[in-house]
């Protein structure tokens, strides 16, 4: 079973990110089941969305101790690592949270400053994060991942958001 955690505010794309995550998986093969929380403004509040992942039938479908924590907010990062696999992996956005938990394992990208920078919008933040997941969590193919992409996204974002996956993908 692998467990994934992606946070941080209402806009940032969380859930879609975890919702393409999940379709791969199935796609693939495998079982897994997505949820999401989040506060009530539509934009800014706290965020939430959790994988899970297995090749067995899955009974409990929330994250008790997740394998991967992304988090795109300081707030996030410091209210969600408490309960990360001591050998997990943490994946901070280093611009977004200057303060990174103490934590053994911490991969820190500019990952809003990417997506801004390379595919021109802060849009695609949660795609290029997206990328960072799928290549740091080595668990799923990446055309699998692309494919479950293509088919969430409008049509006329697929170009920016296949080179937004690239790029996070890329950058580890």
């Amino acid at each position: 079973m692998y467990q994934l955690r992606l946070s941080g505010s209402g806009g940032q794309g969380v859930i879609t990110a975890a919702i393409i995550f999940a379709e791969a998986a199935v796609s693939a093969g495998f079982n897994a089941v997505q949820s999401q929380s989040y506060g009530p403004e539509a934009r800014g509040g706290a965020s939430k969305a959790e994988v899970i992942i297995s090749e067995n039938p899955i009974f409990h479908p929330h994250v008790t101790t997740p394998d991967i924590l992304l988090s795109l907010t300081q707030k996030a990062a410091d209210k969600y690592y408490h309960d990360l696999n001591p050998n997990g992996i943490m994946i901070i956005d280093s611009d977004l949270v200057p303060n990174p938990p103490e934590f053994q394992k911490i991969i820190s990208l500019p990952i809003t400053n990417l997506a801004v920078e390379k595919v021109g919008k802060s849009l695609f933040t949660n795609i290029v994060a997206l990328g960072v997941l799928v290549k740091v969590s080595n668990f799923l193919d990446f055309d699998a991942v692309k494919n479950a992409l293509i088919s969430r996204v409008p049509p006329a974002t697929v170009e920016q958001n296949i080179a937004a996956l690239n790029l996070g993908f890329g950058s580890v």
